[in-house]
């Protein structure tokens, strides 16, 4: 019966569905994994890469992990084309802002305004919604540090710890079992990342070239947005014992 009604993303079903936009989510539920917790000092993200071919060159690119500007980096799942187009018009909307008032976007109005244009694409006929979520980590001097959730519908929510993409209950439930509510560090949010992608991933086969890894935090009052190296995401896997060291796995 669903047939008559998924043709267009203006039709309601009888049930009050729209059922383009759960075909986006659906398509986020099979994506690779991205992860992000808040702490007081500041937010880890950590992504899920999807090694499609062994001729792939890893590291010279990021495929999961962007940086917005200055005071925001933002984690994808989905569909990559639709990331990067509003990857694309997130950086603008950020610098017009920068531009017209001399300070960066607070955190919220940017995540707010590409929610309203991601809205806009589940009301008109002849478009589709983007198949694609983001975890927006930012920073502004009004409310500090911040991590936000939106989905294909427009909906954004804050979080202190959350989880998009495959595995996602199971990530979500590690998540609230372990997080602190109070005096969570950096160190912390990044032994919590490590626990979870243990959890959900084969720890054989975890490791730089289908990970990635940012962090947002302050040195001297100032915003320094980190994305990680592959050497360093192999030495951070291997002191929280994630990952086996060449020796052993010869063994």
């Amino acid at each position: 019966m669903s047939r008559r009604y998924d043709s267009r993303t203006t039709i309601f079903s009888p049930e009050g569905r729209l059922y383009q936009v759960e075909y986006a989510m659906e398509a986020i539920s099979h994506a690779g994994t991205v992860i992000g917790v808040l702490s007081d000092e500041g937010i880890v993200l950590a992504a899920e890469r999807r090694v499609t071919s062994k001729l792939l060159e890893v590291g010279l690119s990021s495929e999961k992990l962007y940086v917005i500007n200055d005071h925001m980096i933002a984690g994808v799942a989905g569909i990559t084309s639709d990331a990067n187009t509003l990857i694309e018009n997130a950086r603008v909307q950020a610098q017009q802002y920068y531009l017209s008032y001399g300070e960066e976007i607070p955190a919220e109005q940017l995540v707010q305004r590409l929610c309203d244009l991601k809205q806009g694409y589940t009301q008109y006929g002849g478009l589709r919604p983007f198949g694609v979520s983001f975890l927006y980590a930012g920073y502004d001097d009004h409310f500090g540090f911040q991590l936000y959730h939106s989905d294909p519908s427009g909906n954004y929510a804050g979080w202190k710890a959350t989880c998009i993409g495959a595995n996602y209950s199971s990530a979500q439930s590690t998540l609230k079992q372990d997080y602190k509510e109070d005096g969570m560090t950096m160190k912390d949010a990044i032994a919590l990342v490590m626990k979870v992608l243990a959890k959900i991933m084969d720890t054989n086969s975890l490791s730089s070239e289908n990970l990635e890894m940012a962090t947002l935090t302050l040195d001297a009052d100032k915003v320094v947005h980190r994305v990680y190296e592959p050497k360093e995401i192999d030495t951070l896997l291997k002191e929280h014992d994630v990952i086996k060291s060449s020796d052993d796995m010869m063994e």
